[in-house]
């Protein structure tokens, strides 16, 4: 019930930022800047930051969630990696690095994601491990690249 709760905080602390960095990025004239600038951290920190305190704490139980293996060390080093895209969007933020380093934050942590999109596909296509914690990965990927792609795009512009 826990895993799933946190599950459900992700989520809708994502929707919510998109929902306040749209509301950002069109306020008066469009901002792309302005609406990243928001989204990036709170979605990254939202979604890294929690996935890898849950693995750290709850590793077993979200493993289980999953359908994958407990006690694992990758579990331990994939939950420091979550951390640590966490803490360098944290960092590019607070230190007002800009837009640029906000952006490469994004980017890696989107090579991550997709990544693990895939890892996830296979597992669920070989080994029929059709857990939602396991299958919304993919989906999740989907939506947040869709949501992020017309600031980016207009940054760029």
């Amino acid at each position: 019930m826990l895993i799933q709760l946190l599950d459900i905080l992700r989520i809708v602390l994502v929707g919510i930022a998109f929902y306040v960095g749209y509301s950002i990025g069109f306020d008066t004239t469009y901002n792309p800047v302005a609406q990243l600038h928001f989204m990036i951290p709170v979605v990254i920190v939202a979604i890294a930051g929690i996935s890898g305190l849950e693995g750290l704490i709850f590793g077993k139980r979200t493993a289980r969630a999953k359908g994958f293996e407990t006690g694992s060390n990758y579990q331990k080093q994939s939950s420091f990696a979550l951390l640590s895209y966490a803490a360098g969007a944290m960092l590019v933020y607070f230190t007002s690095w800009g837009i640029y380093a906000e952006l490469t934050i994004l980017f890696v942590f989107f090579f991550f994601f997709t990544l693990s999109a895939i890892n996830h596909s296979i597992d669920a296509i070989r080994h029929k491990n059709y857990k939602w914690q396991n299958i919304n990965r993919p989906f999740i990927l989907l939506l947040m690249l869709a949501g992020f792609l017309y600031p980016v795009w207009m940054f760029f512009k």
